[in-house]
C-alpha cells in the first residue's frame, strides 16, 4: 500500500478504469492458483478448501456452459442460491462472461423473485434444488418464462442439471474484456412508496468496495475472513464475495442460515481472525452466553453494518471477543461510505453511537432539511456526499427509474442524498439518527414498508394496511402491522396467524409482522397518505407505559 490513504484511492480507481478490463483476471485468475480462495464450512462444521484454481476451472466450464444457452456480455443471469460451491462457481461464471449477475434472496416468496427476473429481463435463473418450486409456472411466474432454469437438483422437462452441464463444458474460455462501465450487478433495494428499484453495478464500483474492503474492514493477505452477511443481499455480496476476491483475502463461507453455536465454534475452530456481521449477529451471540474467551480466539478486527450498532454490543464484545466491534454504514447505490476504520494510516479512536468518519474517497456532509446547504457542526440534518470531491462515486440513477433517480441526487447534481438523517460532530465523527423514508432495517435486512403492505393488502380480509418498525433487542427493529378488516370480519388470533402466515407465503419469510394491529381506522394526512409516524408514534408510547 502507497503512503497516503489519498494515492492508495487513486491507484483503486486506475485499477478499475479504462476500456480493457479482464474481470476475471481481477477477482480471479490474478490470484495464485493454489491460493486458498474459499473455506466452505458444511452443516456438520466440515471444511472443505477451494483454491483459485478450482474456481477458474470450475467457472470456466460454467461460462462456457451459459454461452452455450445464448448468454453473453451483458446479458442478466440470476441466482436463487444459498451459500455453496456451485454459487461461487456460478457468480464467476457469470462475470467471466461478461453477463450480469441478479441477486435473488432464498427468503423470497414469489411475487418478490417474479418483479426481479422480470424486472431485469433475466435470460437464466440458476437455483438451488429446494428453490426450484418457485419458478414453477403459475400466480406470478408465466407459464412461457423468457428465462432457463439450471438446478441443483435433477433434470426436467423445465430445468437444466448444474453438475451435467459443467461436466459437459470444456475449460478454458476466454475471459470477456470490458470497460469501467460495463454492468456487472443488478441489484434491488427497497423503498417505502413503489416497487423495489434496480442497482446497476458497473465495473468502476469495485474500486469503492475494495477500498472498503482495506480502510474499512482491514483486510490484510495473511487474514481469514468471514462476511457472515448472506450474499442475496448487498452488503454480503459486495463485501463478502467482492471484497474475497478483489484483495485475494481466504475466506469461510457457511452452509446454511445462522446459528449461535455454529458461529462461535466457527470462529474459534478456524481461527477467523476479520469478522464482519450484522448487529443482530453480536447481539445474538451475546444472548447466547456462550462459553467463549478471547484466549480461544485469533480475531483480529470485527466488523458490523446493516444498522445502527449499540454500545451494549461492544460493551460484550471486548470482554467476550477480546476486539471492539468496529460500526459501518452504507447503501446499496454506493457501498461503504463511513465507518470506523481498521486500517492503521486512517484508524481513530471509537466513539460510542458513532458510525466513524467518511471514507477515503468520499467526502461527506451534514445538509440544511430545506436547502442543499452545509449545516454547522453538531447540528441534525440530512446525510449527504459531496460528488464533486468523492471520486469512488459510481451510482447513476436507478434502472428505468427516472423520478426515483431524481430524489437521490440533488437539484443541481453535486449532492448524493441518502435518505437518512444525522449529525456531524467538529472531529469528522457522523452520528446516525433516523431514515428519512421510513425503511425498516431488521436483522441487517433492509424492507420497505409498501412491499409488505402491497402483500397484506391481497389479503382477502384485509382492506388497509400500514407496516412500522418497533426496537427490538436482538434484531434491532422488528415489524409490526396495522390492519383495516373487511367489513364483517372479526379480529383474532387466528387471524392474526393468517395474516403472517401470508406475507410469509406471497413475500418473504423472514419479513412478516411479528405483531399484527387490528383497527378501525389508519390516521392519514388530509391527501389520504398513511402517516407511519404516527403509528409509530402511538406505538412506542404504549410500548413505554407497558414497561412502567
Amino acid at each position: 500500500m502507497r503512503n497516503t490513504a489519498d494515492e492508495r484511492i487513486a491507484q483503486l480507481l486506475e485499477r478499475y478504469s479504462g476500456k480493457r478490463i479482464n474481470l476475471a483476471e481481477r477477482l480471479c485468475d490474478g490470484h495464485a492458483p493454489d491460493a486458498l480462495a474459499y473455506r466452505l464450512i458444511d452443516a456438520d462444521l466440515s471444511a472443505t478448501d477451494y483454491t483459485y484454481g478450482d474456481l477458474r476451472l470450475a467457472s470456466e466450464r460454467f461460462a462456457a456452459a451459459l454461452q452455450a444457452l445464448g448468454v453473453g456480455p451483458g446479458d442478466r443471469v440470476a441466482t436463487l442460491m444459498g451459500k455453496s460451491w456451485e454459487y461461487l462457481v456460478t457468480v464467476m461464471g457469470i462475470w467471466r462472461l461478461g453477463a450480469v449477475h441478479v441477486p435473488l434472496f432464498t427468503a423470497f416468496a414469489l411475487p418478490a423473485i417474479a418483479l426481479r427476473v422480470l424486472g431485469s429481463a433475466t435470460k437464466v435463473v440458476v437455483c438451488d434444488a429446494t428453490q426450484q418450486p418457485k419458478l414453477a409456472p403459475g400466480g406470478d411466474i408465466p407459464a412461457d418464462p423468457p428465462w432457463r432454469v439450471i438446478t441443483t437438483g435433477p433434470a426436467s422437462e423445465r430445468a437444466l442439471n448444474f453438475a451435467a452441464l459443467l461436466d459437459a463444458a470444456q475449460p478454458g474460455l476466454a475471459a470477456a474484456v470490458l470497460d469501467e462501465a460495463s454492468p456487472i450487478i443488478q441489484i434491488y433495494t427497497s423503498g417505502t412508496t413503489g416497487n423495489p428499484k434496480g442497482v446497476v453495478v458497473p465495473v468502476r464500483a469495485l474500486a469503492s468496495f475494495q477500498a472498503y474492503a482495506e480502510f474499512g474492514l482491514g483486510l490484510q493477505p495473511d487474514d481469514l475472513y468471514w462476511c457472515a452477511a448472506d450474499p442475496g443481499w448487498a452488503y454480503g455480496l459486495y463485501f463478502g464475495l467482492l471484497s474475497t476476491f478483489t484483495t485475494g483475502t481466504p475466506s469461510i463461507l457457511l452452509v446454511g442460515g445462522f446459528d449461535a453455536q455454529a458461529t462461535a465454534r466457527v470462529l474459534v475452530e478456524q481461527g477467523v481472525t476479520n469478522f464482519a456481521a450484522a448487529p443482530t449477529v453480536y447481539r445474538a451471540l451475546r444472548s447466547a452466553n456462550l462459553d467463549i474467551a478471547p484466549a480461544q480466539l485469533q480475531l483480529r478486527c470485527a466488523s458490523s453494518a446493516g444498522e445502527p450498532l449499540t454500545p451494549e454490543v461492544n460493551n460484550w464484545a471486548e470482554q467476550a471477543l477480546g476486539v471492539s466491534v468496529h460500526d459501518h454504514y452504507g447503501q446499496t447505490e454506493a457501498g461503504m461510505l463511513v465507518n470506523n476504520h481498521h486500517h492503521p494510516l486512517v484508524k481513530r479512536a471509537i466513539k460510542p453511537g458513532s458510525m466513524g468518519q467518511a471514507m477515503p474517497g468520499w467526502t461527506a456532509a451534514v445538509l440544511h432539511e430545506e436547502r442543499d446547504a452545509p449545516l454547522a457542526d453538531g447540528e441534525l440534518g440530512r446525510i449527504a456526499f459531496d460528488l464533486h470531491a468523492s471520486p469512488l462515486a459510481w451510482f447513476e440513477g436507478y434502472a428505468g427509474n427516472p423520478a426515483k433517480s431524481a430524489e437521490k441526487f440533488s437539484a443541481d447534481g453535486r449532492w448524493f442524498l441518502t435518505g437518512d438523517t444525522g449529525q456531524m460532530d467538529d472531529e469528522g465523527y457522523l452520528h446516525f439518527s433516523a431514515r428519512d423514508d421510513d425503511i425498516i432495517i431488521m436483522a441487517g435486512y433492509r424492507i420497505g414498508p409498501f412491499e409488505i403492505e402491497s402483500v397484506m393488502l391481497k389479503h382477502p380480509d384485509v382492506v388497509e394496511a400500514a407496516v412500522i418498525a418497533v426496537p427490538d433487542e436482538v434484531r434491532g427493529e422488528v415489524i409490526e402491522a396495522y390492519a383495516v378488516l373487511r367489513e364483517g370480519c372479526t379480529a383474532s388470533e387466528d387471524r392474526v396467524k393468517d395474516v403472517q402466515q401470508w406475507v410469509k407465503t406471497h413475500y418473504a419469510a423472514h419479513a412478516y409482522p411479528r405483531q399484527v394491529h387490528f383497527v378501525a381506522s389508519l390516521p392519514k394526512t388530509p391527501s389520504g397518505k398513511i402517516q407511519r409516524f404516527e403509528l409509530k408514534r402511538m406505538r412506542l408510547q404504549a410500548l413505554a407505559d407497558a414497561a412502567t
